[in-house]
């Protein structure tokens, strides 16, 4: 199939026939999976603290340190969240938290060494880019120094939250302590480089334009023509319920789920080097997150059996594995349990 360009994809996003677009994402996705199987992960997202000194407009969850409900989670607690992970089978742990002004790289070697050590066959997925910056910073140590350390303690591979949009217009906007897009790309193209994969995504909804959008397509699939360290991306909208953004621009339009298929599709599309596309069930609720299989998603994601972040902003869907295999059931492919890797664990007749 011949690649999309840039100019191409902008004018399906403003232009494009849904069913149309929904019928040629499909059609790519059963070239890169032909044998129509949907995956999902059990997982558990654990937000080892909410102290972050970013003060991203668009999140309701951050805390300052001395707020009367910020805090830092003990091992202690991390572990039993953990083991009822457990009891459900999960086999992978989410782990991020705001961007604390404190800690250094030895508190995070610990955490790490200590979950690996007590939960071998527990994968960590964990830290965005943003926290490996400024555990670098404030650890004064290089971005490279901060994943060789973590990867010797049992660090598996990193989520790409804190993308956004990959556009330094847009985040001066909604969240201008952040780093900027470009540093963003070069952490995870470290990342790779030490054979530390990752996922990429977007949250769009906020003030960017189409244009802005595409750029940031643009910009995962160069780097992964370049290292390959992709294995997902995954998208989902501004959630703004007590978010200073949407109290500074009341009047912001909510995204519809037609704006959802539309952007995936494209993304689908666009982003023909990238194995996965996860459907945002947890933004968009269950059934736009089935319909998402129909225009190039191939993954629902996790059963999310802990989510603080985007609940914090208003979204608070949630799932069970026998609704995620329903789900994929009901629209004629074959649900299966995956670990962060992809691979199969179970597979559901």
């Amino acid at each position: 199939m011949k690649r999309l360009t840039k100019e191409e994809a902008l004018s399906l996003i403003k232009y494009g026939d849904l069913k149309e677009l929904g019928r040629l994402a499909s059609a790519r996705k059963k070239e890169l999976h032909p044998d129509s199987v949907t995956t999902f992960v059990v997982d558990r997202n654990i937000n080892y603290t909410n102290i972050c000194w970013v003060d991203c407009k668009f999140c309701a969850f951050y805390r300052h340190e001395k707020d009367a409900d910020a805090y830092v989670l003990t091992f202690e607690e991390i572990d039993k969240k953990i083991d009822k992970l457990l009891e459900i089978g999960g086999t992978q742990i989410l782990f991020q938290g705001g961007v604390h002004p404190k800690l250094k790289i030895e508190w995070y070697e610990d955490l790490v060494g200590h979950i690996h050590t007590q939960y071998p066959q527990i994968t960590i997925h964990g830290f965005s880019s943003i926290e490996i910056d400024f555990i670098a910073k404030v650890s004064r140590i290089s971005v490279e120094e901060v994943l060789i350390r973590l990867k010797a303690k049992g660090l598996a591979s990193i989520p790409g939250a804190g993308a956004e949009i990959l556009s330094d217009a847009v985040r001066d906007i909604i969240a201008p302590k952040k780093i900027d897009s470009a540093v963003w790309v070069d952490i995870h193209r470290k990342a790779h480089k030490l054979d530390i994969k990752s996922t990429a995504t977007m949250m769009y909804g906020t003030v960017e334009k189409d244009e802005d959008i595409v750029e940031h397509f643009d910009m995962i699939r160069t780097l992964q023509d370049e290292t390959g360290g992709f294995r997902a991306f995954i998208m989902w909208s501004f959630q703004g319920k007590n978010t200073e953004l949407l109290a500074q621009i009341p009047d912001m339009e909510k995204p519809s789920s037609n704006r959802y298929l539309r952007l995936l599709a494209v993304a689908r599309l666009y982003l023909d080097n990238v194995p996965n596309i996860q459907s945002s069930w947890v933004t968009q609720g269950p059934y736009i997150g089935q319909m998402a299989l129909h225009f190039g998603a191939n993954d629902l994601g996790s059963t999310m059996m802990e989510e603080n972040v985007v609940s914090s902003a208003g979204a608070a869907y949630s799932m069970a594995k026998e609704e995620m295999v329903h789900l994929i059931r009901d629209v004629g492919e074959i649900p299966a349990v995956r670990n962060t890797a992809y691979e199969i664990l179970e597979r559901f007749a």
